[in-house]
């Protein structure tokens, strides 16, 4: 498995890591299980991809917005622990604000499940909840939270 070589191959560059918004920590590692922060679609310090799935974002930039949360996490990955030190990605919890009458949330997280997969290989399968929720914070579309497994 080479991330980086991955990435490369499919035209992606890893974002800038984002800091937290909070009294939190971008990443906690308990015994041999990394949690990851909740990553939003941000570039270059620009909220991307604001509002509601089915209302101002359609399926296809919800798409693109989850695929950005999944490279945050991947560069929170790399900055804080190191790609090598990866057994696998075991959860992800993908969540959602959408207009009344969308359904198509499994279509959109598959843009950070494919990702995973894409970039982690068989280290990248996982299980996974989609969760929609009324309201995300500065009103982003997606936000995505992750945990994987370390080596001891």
């Amino acid at each position: 498995m080479n991330p980086i070589k991955n990435l490369t191959k499919l035209g992606l560059v890893l974002p800038e890591v984002s800091t937290p918004g909070g009294s939190y920590v971008s990443v906690n590692i308990r015994g041999n299980i990394a949690y990851i922060a909740i990553q939003f679609p941000i570039k270059n310090k620009t909220y991307l991809y604001q509002g509601r799935l089915g209302n101002e974002i359609s399926t296809e930039e919800g798409v693109k917005a989850m695929e950005l949360c999944a490279l945050h996490v991947l560069a929170q990955i790399k900055d804080k622990i190191g790609f090598d030190h990866i057994i696998g990605l075991n959860h992800l919890d993908a969540y959602y604000q959408a207009g009344t009458h969308w359904d198509d949330a499994p279509i959109v997280v598959d843009g950070a499940s494919d990702l995973f997969v894409k970039v982690l290989e068989e280290k990248g399968m996982h299980t996974r909840s989609i969760i929609g929720v009324e309201k995300l914070p500065r009103n982003f579309s997606v936000g995505l939270t992750a945990s994987f497994t370390l080596k001891t």
